[in-house]
């Protein structure tokens, strides 16, 4: 499933990424010419409009990855993502100026590495919470990444994190014990699935911030695609299992989506700033919370909701905190 990530990041967004709340590595937007008021909010309005119906193919993705999920290793079905996945970015590079040697050409190789990585394990652990867990509860203790992003750019990447952010991040692990309810319900052991995905992720998004210092977009997207390969196929390809005929088929529509999802998200950070459109890439927690009680049967408690709410709006604040200080360094 993040994210999330930061526009810097690649032609792209990680595979698959599994959740997202997430907001999905986006490339930079190509050069425009000056447009008018009218025309930047038409074009806006257009990336809001196509970062909506990717929240939706996303929450589909996600969907299928738990049917999946429930019949097959997940490590197998990343493998066969990445395969997809491979494919497209070698076909994205190859096309691009400088070509494939360009693309791999970086200053960080083990950085990169260890992002491919992070990035393949985070996925085969989210989409086992989707079995575990169900897709609602997953995408509600997911939501916290951004917060995890805020505490970790600290120690991490050396930012400076003031007691808004940290009280920001406080709120939202209160919105995670609101979710888990400890000593009211029984815990779920597997609800740390989703706390570690998010770790993990976040931990990616500031590496990838950290790399983009010194590689262009293209170069971490470019590694992202070959590392989580070659990670994937190192794990996957000791899982593989015969898949049915249907079950291809869904698999298919699995690879296909998430190539389509990212195109859309490409052409929707070419239209509008990530500022404008990150807050609608939570819609996914409604779209995924609509497939887990339509298609699954998955019940959507009180305190989830309520849980939710809170984490969503302390990641929507330190969204609005990092407008506020880039304005007033602007």
């Amino acid at each position: 499933m993040t994210p999330p990530k930061d526009p810097k990041a690649g032609f792209g967004s990680g595979p698959l990424a599994a959740p997202s709340a997430r907001p999905p590595a986006v490339p930079p937007p190509h050069a425009r010419p000056v447009a008018t008021p009218e025309q930047a909010a038409n074009a806006t309005r257009l990336g809001i409009i196509l970062m909506i119906f990717v929240s939706l193919v996303f929450a589909i993705q996600d969907g299928m990855s738990r049917y999946l999920g429930g019949n097959y290793s997940p490590t197998f079905i990343v493998m066969m993502r990445y395969w997809f996945f491979a494919v497209f970015v070698l076909v994205l590079a190859a096309r691009s100026p400088g070509g494939i040697r360009a693309a791999a050409r970086t200053k960080r190789p083990w950085t990169q590495l260890a992002r491919g990585f992070l990035l393949v394990a985070e996925i085969i652990i989210i989409i086992e919470a989707f079995v575990r867990l169900g897709l609602i509860g997953t995408h509600a203790i997911f939501a916290c990444y951004p917060l995890l992003i805020s505490a970790l750019s600290g120690p991490i990447l050396g930012e400076r994190v003031g007691w808004r952010r940290w009280a920001a991040v406080a709120v939202g692990f209160v919105g995670i014990l609101v979710i888990l309810r400890p000593g009211v319900s029984v815990f779920s052991p597997w609800a740390i699935l989703p706390l570690i995905s998010a770790l993990m992720f976040a931990t990616y998004g500031l590496l990838t911030r950290h790399v983009a210092r010194d590689d262009p977009a293209s170069v971490s997207f470019f590694w992202t695609a070959m590392s989580g390969f070659v990670f994937s196929t190192l794990v996957g390809i000791w899982h593989w299992e015969n898949v049915t005929p249907t079950d291809w088929l869904w698999l298919g529509g699995l690879c296909i989506s998430a190539i389509a999802a990212h195109w859309l998200l490409i052409r929707a950070y070419e239209l509008a700033e990530a500022s404008a459109l990150q807050p609608f890439a939570y819609l996914q927690l409604v779209f995924v919370s609509i497939i887990g009680v339509t298609i699954f049967g998955e019940t959507l408690t009180t305190n989830v909701v309520i849980g939710a709410v809170i984490v969503v709006s302390a990641g929507l604040f330190t969204l609005w905190r990092a407008r506020v200080r880039a304005g007033q360094s602007g």
